[in-house]
């Protein structure tokens, strides 16, 4: 479920001391129930790159489109990544969060881990188009019996114009393909997760 980006502003992240330059492009509850201590299964899962979108062919297809694009016009290289184009965000850290996301390059995703607490992780990505931070806080259920869930912000900071019409571009193909397989996918990895791996 979409929720409004007052969702994650309201909250003491960490994040908004660290990137206060950034916007909240959206913010999603994630289905993923636990207890109070489950950050790191989902932050695992997610370095891990399970529950991705790669059961979807549209998801696949949009994102075969926007490599080739990418490839094409120069969007994706190192110049224009993190250490590149942009500074990383670990390089903003107070002491307290350094080295707190163990090795940052660890993992299958495309991120950049950049920290870790008890109940929020934040990695990042770059390219010629945008800077972005993938946010994970771990929150308690609104009903007050004691569970926990998950919740996904996404924070951008677009390079100029480029940037700008490459975020408006891309939007309606995120909410109509993209963030509803990822959500579906992250759900069944958690699921998948709480009942233990399957014959090898």
């Amino acid at each position: 479920m979409r929720l409004p980006g007052t969702t994650h502003t309201d909250r003491p992240w960490r994040i908004h001391e660290i990137a206060g330059d950034f916007r909240v492009e959206d913010v999603w509850e994630l289905p993923t129930p636990g207890g109070p201590d489950d950050l790191a299964r989902l932050v695992e899962q997610f370095e891990k790159g399970r529950g991705d979108h790669g059961g979807s062919p549209v998801v696949r297809t949009l994102f075969a489109v926007r490599w080739k694009l990418g490839a094409l016009f120069g969007w994706d290289g190192p110049a224009g990544g993190i250490g590149g184009r942009v500074a990383s965000l670990r390089d903003r850290l107070p002491e307290d969060l350094r080295g707190s996301a163990g090795d940052p390059g660890s993992g299958s995703s495309p991120f950049t881990a950049v920290y870790r607490t008890h109940d929020e992780w934040a990695a990042e990505i770059a390219n010629r188009t945008m800077h972005g931070i993938l946010h994970i806080g771990w929150v308690p259920d609104e009903d007050g019996a004691g569970g926990y869930h998950g919740r996904m912000a996404v924070l951008v900071k677009p390079n100029g114009l480029l940037g700008a019409v490459y975020m408006a571009g891309i939007k309606p193909f995120r909410y109509l393909g993209v963030y509803p397989a990822l959500l579906r996918g992250i759900g069944r990895a958690w699921q998948a997760g709480r009942e233990g791996p399957g014959p090898a």
